[in-house]
């Protein structure tokens, strides 16, 4: 017994200290990514496409649905403590600091980090990072470094997205309950909008959107050689970047308001 978690023990020390050398790999290459000729350029558009283009739809429909609802349950409930001047600091908070980059973040998870840890899988299994490495291709530089990029400027892009089409469901929910001039909105939110508040969404962007390229190309190559592990490899790409998106949040944001 005492043999088998000890050697458990081993393992999980060796996997975390692979990981981490693996991460300082991405960021070794990263660095060097836009100094030199790169044919990974094409695949770091198609990733941005992909990862923020083509989710904009949704991240704006989320986002007017998360605004709104904050100004109604808002509207509803500050003025039975007298405090109604406090919607503008609410919303700037919820939308800005957490919801904004938590929300992004676990759509670009759902989407982009199982997209990416299948493709990465499969190519392991057919043999094609072999191939890459038997004409001279560092497969970190080339497969991970833009999927790497794409998705972090995807997350920082989605985020001030979702943030300006929170505050904009917000203003049409103003406009049913009581109609207000968009100047004057703008206003108000603007005179409560700090720098700090536009920082705090924009780190967590940053650390989430690492998290969440760094666990999908991980467990992408994580395949060995059997197909049956691709699946695998995407289930366990999602569950670890929401349980590291949460830790992380929960950490900055105790960082933030110490």
């Amino acid at each position: 017994m005492i043999a088998t978690l000890g050697r458990s023990a081993r393992l999980k020390a060796a996997s975390l200290l692979y990981s981490l050398g693996f991460f300082y790999n991405v960021l070794k290459e990263t660095a060097r990514f836009f100094s030199k000729s790169q044919v990974g350029y094409k695949v770091l558009i198609l990733q941005i496409l992909f990862t923020g283009y083509e989710a904009l739809a949704i991240n704006a429909i989320m986002a007017i649905a998360i605004g709104a609802a904050i100004n109604v349950i808002g509207s509803s409930l500050l003025p039975q403590f007298g405090q109604s001047q406090l919607m503008y600091s609410i919303l700037i908070i919820v939308i800005t600091r957490e919801l904004g980059p938590l929300l992004t973040a676990f759509v670009i998870t759902a989407r982009s980090g199982t997209a990416i840890a299948t493709q990465l899988g499969t190519m392991v299994v057919n043999h094609e990072i072999e191939a890459y490495i038997a004409v001279g291709l560092n497969p970190i530089s080339y497969l991970v470094v833009p999927r790497f990029i794409g998705v972090v400027v995807s997350m920082l892009v989605l985020t001030i997205y979702f943030n300006i089409f929170g505050l904009l469901g917000s203003f049409i929910v103003v406009q049913v309950i009581k109609p207000t001039p968009i100047l004057e909105y703008l206003g108000a939110l603007m005179s409560t909008l700090t720098v700090g508040d536009v920082a705090s969404g924009l780190t967590k962007a940053l650390v989430f959107g690492i998290v969440v390229s760094v666990v999908a190309t991980y467990q992408g190559f994580s395949v060995n050689r059997a197909s049956t592990e691709i699946p695998v490899a995407g289930i366990r790409a999602v569950g670890l970047s929401f349980i590291l998106i949460i830790v992380a949040d929960v950490l900055l944001t105790l960082v933030q308001y110490a």
